[in-house]
C-alpha cells in the first residue's frame, strides 16, 4: 500500500471536504443566501442553545411552582379555629340554662363526679367547679374550701373553670381530674384538694388560678372567664390575660371548630390514682 496515498483526495468514491466546513463543534458558518446576499460572521450556536433551554426551563419552572404551590395548599389546609372569642351559654346536664344558683346548690368542694364543658373549641374540655364547702360554712383548715378565688364568680366567688386538657403532654379528662378533699392521702403543697393527672402527676392549684403545685407540668391550667347575666345565667367570654394556650394547641382558639353558641356540662367518671411521683 502507498502510505503517501490520499484516499480523500484520490479515490473516486471519496467527496472532496469542503473548507468551509472547518469550524469549531458549537458554530455554524453563514452562507449565502438564496437571492445572493452573503451574511458575513459566525453565529454561537451553543449559546443560543443554552439561552433557548433556560427559557424554556424558567417556563417549565414556573408551571412545576404553581403545581406545588396548588398541591401544598391540599397538603397543609387552613388551620380551623376562630378568630375571637365567643359569648357561650353554659347549659346545664339536663340542658337548661346553668345558673349561679345552680351551680352553688348542686355543686361543691367535695362533689366527685367531673363536670366538664367545651369552649371555645369542641375539642376543648373545661373543668367546671364550685370550691366552696357542702355544708356551707366557710372555708378554714378544718372544712376545706375556696372563696373569693382568682375569677371565681357566685355570691362567694367560689365558681371557676379551667381547661381539662393536662399542660405536661395533653392528657385530657377523666385522667385529669379535681381531687376533692379526702381522695387521696396526699397533699401536693400542702394542699387538701387538687387537680390531678394521672398520666404523669402534675398537680394544680384550683383556689390559685390552677397554678402548678407539682411537676413535670411548669404551666398552670388555662382558666375560662365565666361571667352572669342579670339573671344569674353563666356565659364563658373567654381565657384570662395570663392563661397559655391549650395543650396541643397553637392557640387556644385554633385547632378545631368553635362550640357555637352554646355548650352543655356533661358529667364524667373521673380516674383517680393515688400513686403520686417521689
Amino acid at each position: 500500500m502507498n502510505v503517501g496515498f490520499d484516499c480523500r483526495e484520490a479515490c473516486p468514491w471519496s467527496t472532496r471536504r469542503d473548507p468551509a466546513l472547518d469550524f469549531p463543534v458549537g458554530q455554524v458558518r453563514r452562507f449565502t443566501a438564496s437571492n445572493g446576499n452573503e451574511e458575513n460572521g459566525d453565529v454561537d450556536e451553543t449559546k443560543r442553545n443554552v439561552l433557548k433551554l433556560l427559557a424554556v426551563g424558567g417556563l417549565i419552572g414556573a408551571g412545576a411552582g404553581g403545581l406545588v404551590g396548588g398541591t401544598l395548599q391540599y397538603i397543609q389546609p387552613p388551620a380551623i379555629g376562630l378568630s375571637s372569642y365567643p359569648r357561650v351559654q353554659l347549659l346545664d346536664v339536663d340542658g337548661s340554662a346553668l345558673t349561679v344558683a345552680k351551680v352553688e346548690t348542686e355543686y361543691n368542694v367535695g362533689t366527685s363526679e367531673l363536670y366538664l364543658f367545651n369552649y371555645p373549641l369542641r375539642n376543648e374540655p373545661n373543668f367546671l367547679l364550685n370550691l366552696y364547702p357542702a355544708n356551707g360554712n366557710a372555708p378554714s383548715a378544718t372544712n376545706p374550701g375556696g372563696q373569693n378565688v382568682p375569677g371565681g364568680i357566685g355570691t362567694r366567688g367560689s365558681i371557676v373553670a379551667y381547661s381539662g386538657i393536662c399542660q405536661h403532654l395533653g392528657c385530657p379528662a377523666p385522667a385529669i381530674a379535681f381531687y376533692p378533699p379526702g381522695t387521696c392521702p396526699n397533699t401536693p403543697g400542702g394542699k387538701v384538694f387538687y387537680i390531678h393527672c394521672s398520666c404523669h402527676g402534675s398537680t394544680y392549684d384550683p383556689a390559685n388560678a390552677a397554678s402548678n403545685l407539682t411537676g413535670p407540668a411548669v404551666l398552670p391550667l388555662p382558666q375560662v372567664i365565666l361571667q352572669p347575666d342579670a339573671s344569674g345565667n353563666i356565659y364563658a367570654t373567654g381565657m384570662t390575660a395570663s392563661s397559655p394556650p391549650v395543650n396541643g394547641h397553637i392557640t387556644t382558639l385554633q385547632g378545631d371548630y368553635g362550640v357555637g353558641t352554646t355548650s352543655q356540662v356533661v358529667k364524667e367518671t373521673p380516674v383517680i390514682l393515688c400513686n403520686f411521683p417521689t
